[in-house]
């Protein structure tokens, strides 16, 4: 399928309005990603993705939600089940590194499950940001440590784990957070590392883990690499280091581009977004004002450079099937006992 502009959309409630409706069928985007404010229950976030499917005329629709685990979890009990931040198996792993490894794949594989049932289709995880002593707590817990062969073991696992359960990976936050001493929610990281220390460590993860078929931006400036472009919208960045020396060919998408990380208005972003080479501009908090000025400056159609991207992605997606054996969220449980006690409620 390429009909479609490349941006993926957020919503405004727990239903699709007539307002949305008709703007999702002139703009025709990849895909949409949902937040706690459409949630309500299990049969009613059901009922809206099988209406998105219906709607877009595309029963593979990339439909797209940050449940890491943790605090970053936009379904919550009673909904799903509770797991825990991705640092805890970062903790485990320290102590046992094959327990860690197998519980961060079957915590994955229980939680795709979960939104695999649900009709979501794409989990914006794992973070394969290095967790530093500076590391601003936006990331935090969400890392799994301070290492790359840990962030690495744990990322595989979890990246195996989500497609088990039936949901694709999205690697974040490319080429790494960790440095990032403040929110890029709110103002602009500046990284003035140099760049033998940032390819020995924070782009290392990205790096060995360059195979998954999603991956993030982060918004951050990286003096080093580019003085004056923020990651995201850097041809320097996604050129010479996502695609040339991480040696990423996944599917690019941008974090939110109405993050305050970034400048200009939203034409300027999405634009500086795409001409930088991201294939994907991702647009989250439902405003449908700002949702049409991104519109206004839209390409119809993906790239030539994303097209083959895309296309294996939406055939991985057409693909998608859960597979998770009976039993697994007991062994979960086990292996998770003494560091997250509140895996014994799911069991």
């Amino acid at each position: 399928m390429t009909d479609f502009s490349p941006a993926i959309f957020g919503l405004q409630g727990l239903t699709l309005s007539s307002e949305e409706v008709a703007f999702f069928d002139d703009v025709r985007p990849w895909g949409i990603i949902l937040f706690a404010r459409n949630i309500e229950s299990r049969e009613q976030l059901r009922a809206l993705t099988d209406d998105l499917r219906d709607k877009f005329g595309n029963q593979h629709l990339p439909i797209l939600i940050d449940q890491e685990g943790g605090r970053v979890a936009r379904l919550k009990p009673p909904l799903v089940p509770i797991y825990p931040p991705m640092g805890l198996y970062g903790e485990l792993y320290v102590k046992d590194k094959a327990a860690s490894v197998e519980a961060a794949r079957l915590g994955a594989a229980l939680l795709a499950q979960d939104l695999f049932e649900l009709g979501i289709s794409v989990n914006c995880a794992p973070c394969l940001d290095l967790r530093l002593p500076e590391t601003s707590n936006v990331i935090g817990d969400r890392a799994f440590g301070d290492d790359v062969e840990r962030v690495v073991a744990l990322g595989r696992a979890v990246m195996d784990g989500l497609e088990m359960g039936g949901v694709l990976p999205v690697v974040k936050h490319m080429p790494g957070h960790g440095r990032a001493t403040v929110d890029s929610h709110h103002e602009l990281p500046r990284i003035d590392s140099d760049s033998d220390t940032l390819r020995q460590s924070d782009f290392k993860p990205f790096k060995q883990l360059n195979d998954a078929m999603l991956g993030m931006t982060g918004h951050l400036l990286f003096t080093a690499i580019d003085e004056v472009a923020v990651s995201t919208c850097s041809k320097a960045m996604i050129g010479d280091v996502i695609r040339g020396h991480i040696g990423f060919d996944g599917v690019l998408m941008s974090d939110d581009i109405s993050m305050s990380a970034l400048a200009g208005d939203m034409a300027a972003r999405v634009t500086g977004a795409l001409k930088a080479g991201c294939d994907m501009v991702l647009h989250c908090n439902g405003d449908m004002a700002e949702m049409q000025a991104v519109a206004e400056v839209l390409p119809s159609k993906p790239s030539i450079d994303a097209a083959p991207r895309l296309a294996r992605a939406d055939e991985a997606l057409a693909g998608l099937a859960c597979d998770v054996p009976k039993g697994v969220r007991k062994v979960w449980g086990e292996l998770m006992a003494d560091i997250f006690p509140e895996s014994q409620n799911a069991l």
